[in-house]
C-alpha cells in the first residue's frame, strides 16, 4: 500500500482519492495470491537481479541524501539515541515504537530462512543492512532539510532526479511484490513444517514444481492470507495508520523468536548463545512494551488476527491427544498374538497391504479391526511409520526386523524440512502394494471445542491423501469415537 501511495507524488495525480489507491493495492495483492497455485519457478529467476536493482537505488538515493547533511552520521553514534531517551523519559519510550518500524521485515529473516536457509539469508544481509543503513541515513538527512515532508523515500527520490521518478515507484512496486512473495513462500514452508511435526491440520498441499519439490502451495493458506490483507487495508486505509498494528506484531513476533532461540540455545548446551539471545529478547521486549500503548489505536487487530492460527494449533494438537486416547490402541503383544491365530487360520489373499502407523508398539483401532473383525489378511502386511528427526535435512527408508510371519514394518525417517514423496521412497524399497489400508475417524462429541476439531479434521485431507498415494488403492476404514 505505501509503494502505490508513493502515485500521490506524480504531477496530475495529487488528488487521487485514497479509495483509488485502496483499489489499486488490492487489485495486485489478489494478482499475487491467485497466481500462487501457478508457482513462481519460472519467474523466480528475475527476483534477485531485480532486488540488487532496488537495493542498489536505495543505496545510491541515500549517499546522494547523505551528501547534502554529512552531520546526520552522528547518528551511528549511540549515544545521541541513549541521551535521546534520558531526556525525554516516558515519551521517549513510546517512541521506541515508531523507531522499531525501520526493522520490520527483520522478523521475516526466519521464515525465509526456514524455507531457502541459513546461508543465503545470511550472504544476502550483508549487502541488505549496509544499503538500508545508508538509506535511512539518507532520509533522516533529507527530513533536515525537508521538515514537512511525508511519505519520506517517495519524497527524497522525487526531488533528486524527478525523471527517474515513475521507474523508481514501478520498481518500488516491484519489490513489494517480491517481498511479498517471499514472505508467502516462508509461509507455506512454515505451515508445512507444522503440518510435518503434528502441530497444524493436514491442510491440502500441492506441489507446483516436478524438479523442485520444496516448491509447494496451500491454499488454505493463501486465501487466508489474502482475507486478512485485503481486511487490513479496508481497515486501517492508508500505510501510516498501519504503524499501530504492524509494530505489535513485528517486536511480538521478535520477541517470541527470540524466546525460542534462547530456550533451544540452553537444551542444547550452548550457554554463550544462550545469554547472547537472551540479551537480544530482553531488547525485543523493550520494544514490544513500547508498543503496548498502540493496542487500543487499531494494535488489537494484531492480536485478533493472530489468535485465529493459535487457536487452531491450540484445538487441533488437543484434539489429537484426546482422539488418540480414545481410540484405545492396542499393545502389541496383545495384538501379535491375535495375528499369529489370526494369519494361521485365515484364508489370506495374494499379495501386500499396508497399513500407516504411528509406531509399531501400539496398533491403532482400523488395523486390527480389519484383520480381525473382517478377516482381512493380506500374504505379505507392511506396517509403515513416518518418524521425524530432529535434525532439518535427511530422508531415510529401512525395513525393520519381521514381527511375524507375513508381517514387516517399513520405517521411513525424514528431516523436518524434507518434502517427500512417499509413494517412490515405497518403490525404491520393493514395496509394490495391491492395497492401502488407513483410518478415518467419526467423531461423536458435545463439547464446543471437539466439534470444531471435528470440522478440522472433516475438512482436511486424510494422511493418505495428503501424502497422495495412489487413489485406486486406497481402502479407508472408518471408526466410530465418543470425545
Amino acid at each position: 500500500m505505501s509503494a502505490v501511495e508513493g502515485v500521490l507524488l506524480i504531477p496530475g495525480f495529487e488528488q487521487t482519492s485514497q479509495n483509488v489507491l485502496i483499489l489499486g493495492a488490492a487489485v495486485i495483492a489478489i494478482l499475487l495470491f491467485a497466481f500462487q497455485k501457478s508457482g513462481t519457478e519460472k519467474v523466480a529467476r528475475a527476483f534477485g537481479p531485480l532486488m540488487v536493482l532496488w537495493f542498489m537505488c536505495l543505496t545510491i538515493s541515500g549517499i546522494a541524501s547523505i551528501s547534502n547533511v554529512p552531520s546526520v552520521l552522528k547518528a551511528v553514534n549511540p549515544y545521541y539515541a541513549i541521551k535521546f531517551l534520558i531526556d525525554n523519559g516516558i515519551t521517549g519510550f513510546f517512541i521506541l515504537s515508531e523507531v522499531i518500524l525501520c526493522a520490520t521485515g527483520g522478523e521475516a529473516l526466519y521464515a525465509d530462512m526456514g524455507h531457502l536457509g541459513r546461508r543465503p539469508i545470511i550472504r544476502a544481509w550483508y549487502f541488505v543492512f549496509a544499503a538500508l543503513l545508508l538509506n535511512y541515513l539518507g532520509q533522516g538527512a533529507f527530513k533536515i532539510q525537508h521538515p514537512d515532508a511525508t511519505n519520506i523515500l517517495f519524497a527524497m527520490v522525487f526531488h533528486q532526479a524527478q525523471f527517474l521518478y515513475i521507474p523508481f515507484l514501478v520498481l518500488s512496486i516491484m519489490a513489494t511484490v517480491i517481498a511479498s512473495q517471499a514472505m508467502i513462500s516462508g509461509m507455506f514452508s512454515i505451515v508445512y513444517q507444522g503440518i510435518m511435526t503434528h502441530v497444524m491440520p493436514m491442510f491440502k498441499v500441492d506441489y507446483t514444481s516436478t524438479e523442485l519439490r520444496s516448491q509447494i502451495y496451500i491454499g488454505t493458506v493463501n486465501w487466508f492470507l489474502l482475507v486478512a490483507v485485503l481486511f487490513i487495508m479496508y481497515e486501517f486505509k492508508e500505510s501510516h495508520q498501519l504503524a499501530a498494528a504492524y509494530g505489535l506484531a513485528v517486536t511480538g513476533t521478535m520477541t517470541l523468536t527470540g524466546i525460542m532461540m534462547t530456550w533451544i540455545f540452553s537444551l542444547r548446551g550452548k550457554p554463550f548463545l544462550a545469554v547472547m539471545s537472551l540479551l537480544v529478547t530482553c531488547v525485543d521486549i523493550v520494544f514490544l512494551l513500547s508498543n503496548t500503548y498502540k493496542i487500543p489505536h487499531g494494535g488489537y487487530w494484531s492480536i485478533i488476527l493472530a489468535l485465529i492460527p493459535l487457536s487452531i494449533i491450540v484445538i487441533y494438537t488437543s484434539g489429537q491427544k484426546k482422539l488418540y486416547r480414545a481410540l484405545n490402541p492396542m499393545g502389541i503383544n496383545e495384538f501379535l498374538e491375535k495375528y499369529n491365530q489370526a494369519y494361521k487360520t485365515t484364508n489370506k489373499i495374494s499379495g501386500s497391504a499396508l497399513y500407516f502407523t504411528r509406531d509399531a508398539i501400539t496398533i491403532p483401532p482400523y488395523v486390527f479391526n480389519t484383520m480381525f473383525n473382517n478377516n482381512i489378511i493380506y500374504e505379505d502386511n507392511v506396517f509403515v511409520s513416518i518418524i521425524r528427526r530432529d535434525d532439518p535435512f535427511g530422508v531415510i527408508g529401512f525395513f525393520k526386523d519381521n514381527l511375524a510371519d507375513g508381517l514387516r514394518v517399513f520405517e521411513i525417517q525424514i528431516g523436518y524440512m524434507e518434502v517427500i514423496d512417499v509413494e517412490e521412497i515405497l518403490r525404491e524399497a520393493g514395496i509394490d502394494e495391491k492395497t492401502i489400508f488407513y483410518g478415518l475417524e467419526e467423531i461423536v462429541t458435545g463439547n464446543f471445542a471437539w466439534n470444531i476439531f471435528s470440522v478440522i479434521k472433516r475438512l482436511t485431507p486424510a494422511f493418505v491423501q495428503f501424502h497422495k498415494l495412489p487413489p485406486h488403492k486406497l481402502h479407508g476404514v472408518i471408526s466410530r469415537v465418543e470425545m
